[in-house]
């Protein structure tokens, strides 16, 4: 027999809503909450932007000089006698450079032809990279990972559970995630911890919380409780008896916390409903269409419309109450074993074109700017081989991220760039990078952003103690 707890769990998971039951834990996340409010007086919202299925760092971030340019050619030559490589910096459709504001022993960079906007933040100072980033659960060299006497995430180079991993720092089938921690810690920044945590892109292990869960929205708009605002069989809403059905009490304990959660959703769907700006000319400006790099044809950007939704969320954020808020977006398609150049182009154009119109969103959302106030940074399963497997490449490990916003410390990259050659110090088999950044690291300067203070940090990012530097700086 599971306990009431694991019910309620079980209940909020499904539905996606808040609401916990009280235990001593709970309490302690309430006083260490109530003390991280106190200097609490600003918004500050954080958007986790995944990209799922394991992105291929090494064509969207690239080292240009010579020697780094050679070894990417090289180790980018597929079995047919073709190439993955992109092309170069001033040739058609070739890389587009980039100047870090710190120098890296002499090293050039690009980026993706397809991340030309992404270039226009990063150069403008509000988009930085961070370099080969990955779960570690502490500081690891190869001598230890071929060893065998490296402590090591769980199951690394699978899809699902590498999601989690880097979500929560625990493998599939873990119950919560640093974003959902982060709102843990700061629900008393909020009068409603209903949209702390708000997922724009389906359900997330990043956004669910001990003691809060993720809501989920749609890019309509509030998804609500089907058959309840309409007649049903010929009944008018007010008298609607499956409404008295479904949120009655009732002496069983799974029915009636299966009431709590339905009434919460109701509640949830009406204050929601009430205060998210509208779509359109009147709200929160459609994005336009994007063009898609290989068909030169416009398109919808679905990332963008997530990205749009969360923007109608966060233009709400007085009159839902909050002052902290996490959001999750996603895009998937990124395992590119096959057709990677023409795959990735189209992925990394979407890309670019939604963190764009986000950011000129931001610039005036309601005639307020709060670029400086949202941090939008990006994550995925895993990176990729540096080797070509024929016509694209493998599961690999470290990979390199963008952070963009106002308080970005932009126009950098972060971290030692790791050698673009096979078999260095780094490479644990075809070009599959050991990350020297941790996941925790990154997370944690964003959360100290965020405002999670040090002391918390280990409830959020529970290797963070076995790495030294917890602030990798990249945060105003």
């Amino acid at each position: 027999m599971t306990t009431l707890h694991s019910r309620r769990r079980f209940m909020g998971s499904l539905l996606g809503l808040t609401g916990a039951a009280v235990t001593p834990f709970t309490l302690n996340l309430a006083a260490m909450s109530a003390a991280a409010a106190a200097d609490a007086s600003d918004y500050k919202a954080l958007v986790c932007l995944f990209m799922t299925g394991g992105n291929d760092h090494a064509n969207t971030v690239l080292a240009t000089d010579s020697s780094s340019w050679t070894g990417y050619t090289q180790a980018r030559i597929t079995a047919d006698g073709g190439s993955i490589a992109l092309p170069s910096v001033g040739l058609s459709g070739g890389v587009l450079p980039i100047v870090p504001t710190t120098s890296q022993a002499g090293r050039s960079f690009a980026l993706h032809p397809s991340l030309s906007p992404l270039k226009q933040l990063f150069d403008q100072g509000r988009a930085a990279i961070v370099a080969n980033v990955g779960t570690l659960v502490q500081p690891t060299t190869k001598a230890q990972y071929v060893a065998g006497t490296a402590v090591l995430p769980p199951k690394l180079f699978s899809h699902n559970d590498q999601q989690a991993v880097w979500q929560s720092s625990q493998p599939e089938g873990a119950s919560s995630g640093w974003g959902g921690r982060m709102g843990d810690l700061l629900a008393a920044s909020n009068s409603s911890t209903s949209f702390a945590s708000v997922s724009a892109g389906g359900n997330a292990l990043f956004l669910s919380g001990r003691t809060i869960n993720q809501y989920q929205i749609s890019s309509a708009g509030v998804v609500p409780v089907q058959n309840m605002d309409g007649d049903l069989f010929g009944v008018a809403p007010g008298a609607n008896p499956l409404r008295a059905i479904v949120t009655g009490t009732s002496s069983n304990l799974i029915e009636n916390e299966h009431a709590a959660v339905m009434r919460r959703a109701l509640a949830a769907q009406s204050t929601l409903g009430g205060a998210i700006a509208p779509a359109g000319a009147n709200g929160v400006p459609d994005p336009s269409t994007y063009i898609n790099p290989n068909t030169k044809v416009a398109a919808v950007n679905p990332l963008a419309v997530q990205l749009q939704t969360v923007a109608r969320v966060i233009a709400g954020r007085d009159n839902l109450g909050v002052k902290r808020q996490v959001f999750y977006v996603s895009l998937g398609s990124f395992d590119t074993h096959d057709n990677q150049k023409t795959l990735q182009a189209d992925l990394l154009a979407r890309v670019a074109h939604a963190v764009a119109y986000f950011d000129t969103i931001l610039a005036s959302l309601q005639g307020v700017d709060l670029r400086k106030q949202v941090t939008l940074f990006t994550a995925s399963d895993f990176g990729r081989t540096f080797s070509s497997n024929g016509d694209g490449t493998d599961h690999g490990w470290g990979a390199h991220h963008f952070v963009i916003g106002g308080a970005v410390k932009g126009k950098d990259i972060y971290g030692t760039f790791p050698p673009t050659t096979l078999g260095h110090e780094l490479d644990i088999g075809s070009g599959a990078l050991l990350p020297t950044t941790s996941v925790d690291q990154y997370g944690a300067t964003l959360a100290t952003w965020f405002g999670v203070t040090a002391a918390q940090l280990p409830t959020v990012f529970p290797n963070i103690l076995n790495f030294s530097t917890r602030n990798l700086g990249f945060m105003a």
